[in-house]
């Protein structure tokens, strides 16, 4: 077993995974009371919007994986934000063609201040699921998060750094430099954080629901500041936003049954194309971590990339050909292109032939003991997401519309009421028919790359769930090949020999976590050292009365 930086927990009763220990602990709360995954999911959502607030919050986007166990079903739902009514394709102006910087804009209109905020899609998402799948309702799952607002918490290392990483542009907008600076110093590790404001909308929220945001204080708040700002987010657009139910995109990896959530979100379509291909390869026999294995994983990535680049968008705007992507037959085309001897410059395909996004988000993975699972990435897209902060509510706005692509003509293009596309992958793994593993990380366009050497690093390298989300990560979309740390210094010359250019990095994507059904039944609950991830998970059981356990007869 490699040593790991955290601990794994196991419990029978349930399992709750997620990037703050107090987040966890909302949703452990929730199940200990009657309620189920679902209510131990929303809780820890909204637990998160305070106690991880650079990362996640009502007004920002996401996506749903959820297996529900009584009906055997899986639901997958599409949370992300949508462009503005008032937006244009050509609203912002680009710096250039060519990456690293293609979706740069003059002025930094797309990434901070009020232009970058889509339209808010969070709140509608939590409060619709708690609403039809949970048993607990709104006003108990959202009590922890009203709790922890007021009463406040410690400031932790991780959430210090990013304040200071951001000090200067939060600065500029006021609720959020009294927020999270004090007299123009950025949050210290261990300082308390409380945010009264925040808690009187939530508060707002547990007695009026998802209204306040369509046609209530916190709506109309948001318009006030967006109009006082030349913002264009109106209140039509929070009135007309709908979530999207979307049919959950499935393959196969070596006998796994792999689910998860299809376009407008790229991820759940191009782990399982990655998976076809790599599949006909022994990657067993490689082993992790060595040449062959990381050359591999980046010929594999590149090919994904250039079709993620051309098909990918809104399926309501453009024609997204997911099931020739997830093809077997266009994968084994697609691998007779991958050279194990040399690196590869791809163009791409034409998938149709073949059919029969910010490093700052969170991830939660929860299981209650019937074996209902809930998987959600959700964002504010950047860290702090826009910047702003709208005064009196304690809110932060999302900066989703610099995931569009700026320049037009292009299947991400910015469009009215279009959403944005996305690299979020919150999977669930299958084996004979029950859920065997779920996981999920932020990190943007590394997102989906990540997750998928998790599910590798379990299938094919026995790795345990503790070891998977915590094992040296590499990347590339076409451009340098990125290396973690621990990643060995043996391999860069015969990498570089290969092709690749090396660039050493030191995370690819964030605090992975998920959880795991063994074969006794037992769930166990992961996270990695990327974030300050914590599962909890819950073990023993009801009171035996005394006499009728074999035990205490005398």
């Amino acid at each position: 077993m490699a040593t790991t930086y955290k601990q794994e927990v196991i419990g029978s009763k349930g399992v709750v995974a997620s990037n703050h220990p107090l987040a966890s602990l909302a949703g452990i709360e929730m199940l200990t009371t009657g309620g189920n995954a679902v209510d131990a999911a929303i809780a820890t959502m909204f637990a998160l919007s305070v106690v991880e607030p650079m990362m996640v919050g009502i007004t920002g986007a996401g996506f749903i994986n959820y297996y529900n166990s009584r009906d055997k079903s899986s639901i997958t739902i599409d949370n992300y934000c949508t462009a503005p009514i008032q937006a244009t394709e050509d609203m912002f102006t680009p710096i250039s063609d060519r990456w690293p910087d293609y979706m740069e804009t003059k002025n930094h209109q797309n990434r901070y201040g009020y232009l970058s905020v889509g339209v808010p899609a969070a709140l509608q998402a939590w409060s619709h699921i708690e609403e039809k799948y949970g048993l607990l309702g709104i006003e108990k799952v959202i009590s922890p998060a009203i709790r922890f607002s007021k009463e406040g918490f410690k400031v932790s290392d991780y959430l210090s750094g990013i304040v200071e990483n951001n000090k200067d542009i939060l600065t500029s907008y006021p609720s959020s430099r009294t927020t999270f600076l004090r007299k123009g110093v950025a949050l210290k590790s261990g300082d308390l954080l409380t945010n009264p404001d925040y808690a009187k909308t939530l508060e707002d929220i547990a007695k009026n629901g998802v209204s306040t945001l369509i046609e209530g204080k916190l709506g109309n708040s948001i318009d006030r500041d967006m109009k006082s700002h030349k913002g264009i987010l109106s209140l039509d657009d929070l009135d007309q936003y709908k979530i999207e139910y979307r049919e959950p995109v499935r393959g196969t990896y070596r006998g796994y049954e792999i689910v998860g959530v299809g376009p407008v979100s790229s991820g759940a379509t191009h782990i399982i194309q990655a998976l076809n291909i790599i599949e006909g390869f022994n990657v067993k026999e490689m082993q992790f971590g060595s040449v062959e294995y990381i050359h591999l994983i980046a010929e594999t990535l590149k090919l994904v990339f250039a079709d993620r680049f051309k098909y990918m968008g809104d399926p309501d705007f453009v024609k997204v050909p997911v099931e020739g992507l997830i093809s077997k037959d266009y994968s084994q085309h697609c691998r007779q292109k991958i050279d194990l001897s040399r690196s590869s410059d791809f163009e791409h395909d034409n998938p149709a032939a073949f059919a029969t996004e910010s490093k700052n988000t969170t991830h939660i993975t929860v299981a209650d003991e019937t074996g209902s699972v809930v998987s959600m990435t959700q964002t504010l897209n950047d860290a702090f997401g826009s910047r702003v902060t709208v005064p009196g509510t304690g809110v932060l706005l999302n900066n989703t519309m610099y995931n569009f692509d700026p320049h037009p003509g292009t299947a991400n293009s910015i469009a009215p009421g279009k959403r944005v596309l996305s690299s979020m992958a919150p999977i669930t793994v299958f084996k004979s028919g029950k859920p065997f593993m779920s996981l999920g990380t932020p990190g943007a366009r590394r997102i989906f790359p990540a997750v998928l050497q998790g599910i590798i690093n379990v299938i094919d390298h026995g790795m345990s769930l503790q070891e998977a989300v915590e094992a040296p990560r590499v990347w590339t979309q076409g451009q340098n090949l990125e290396l973690e740390p621990d990643i060995s210094p043996d391999v860069i010359e015969p990498l570089t020999k290969k092709g690749h250019v090396i660039e050493r990095v030191e995370r690819v994507a964030g605090g992975m976590n998920g959880v795991l059904f063994d074969d006794t039944g037992s769930i166990h609950g992961a996270a990695c050292w990327r974030a300050d991830g914590s599962p909890i998970a819950i073990g023993g059981g009801a009171a035996t009365i005394r006499g009728s356990n074999p035990m205490f007869r005398v």
